[in-house]
């Protein structure tokens, strides 16, 4: 009976990931039609984020194109009922209505090409006051599972430059007790910047976080 507990607990596990799987490869089609709509934004990152969500992620035409509708609802800075930290944004699910705690969350954090491995760049920012709210589990974690996005307002290589960020975890931020760097990962088509890393934690022992990283250098606002 432990053996098929253990086998249900861990297939439970995939399908939340998968679930995850697919609102990440939804909010990237969000990003892409963006792109696609030419949208113009101020360097902030409050507003990048409002634009996404607003008229992108919850528009119901677009909602209705990436199977949405009627599955998940889109917040925005809302507070943790911990009363520790404020999400950027929060993606309730059905199993929510059963299960409180059961949702997504999705830290949002600009990157630029200034001081790439200094602890005073926004590399920096984004471990420091992006990853550590995940591993100081100021935000909720029931599935073990959440997501970043980068927000790219200037041009750089992202490819290297995620390199930088691993960089900065492994010499100077040992404190997001990295057990697996970013890694490069392909599962939504047309779109190569998508990576996973994995951190321990008190409560629930890991937590796997995927990161996007939506280059908006040609979008924003000089």
């Amino acid at each position: 009976m432990s053996n098929l507990n253990i086998a249900d607990f861990q297939y439970s596990n995939e399908i939340y990931e998968l679930e995850f799987k697919r609102i990440l490869t939804g909010i990237t089609a969000c990003y892409q039609i963006m792109l696609n709509d030419n949208v113009t934004m101020p360097n902030d990152e409050n507003k990048i984020r409002d634009t996404l969500r607003k008229k992108y992620l919850n528009n119901r035409r677009i909602r209705d194109q990436i199977g949405f509708t009627g599955r998940y609802v889109v917040e925005r800075e809302v507070p943790e009922d911990n009363d520790t930290g404020r999400v950027d944004i929060k993606i309730i699910t059905q199993n929510t209505l059963v299960e409180p705690e059961a949702y997504y969350i999705i830290e949002c954090k600009r990157l630029d090409n200034k001081n790439l491995t200094g602890i005073s760049g926004l590399n920096a920012a984004y471990i420091n006051d992006g990853i550590m709210r995940f591993i100081k589990e100021k935000y909720s974690a029931y599935y073990g599972i959440n997501g970043m996005l980068g927000f790219v307002v200037k041009r750089m290589s992202i490819v290297k430059n995620v390199k930088n960020i691993n960089k900065l975890l492994r010499q100077k931020f040992k404190c997001a007790k990295t057990q697996k760097k970013l890694t490069a990962v392909n599962f939504i088509k047309k779109f190569k910047h998508s990576y996973y890393s994995i951190h321990k934690v008190s409560r629930v022992g890991k937590i796997k976080l995927y990161h996007l990283m939506f280059d908006f250098s040609k979008n924003i606002e000089n």
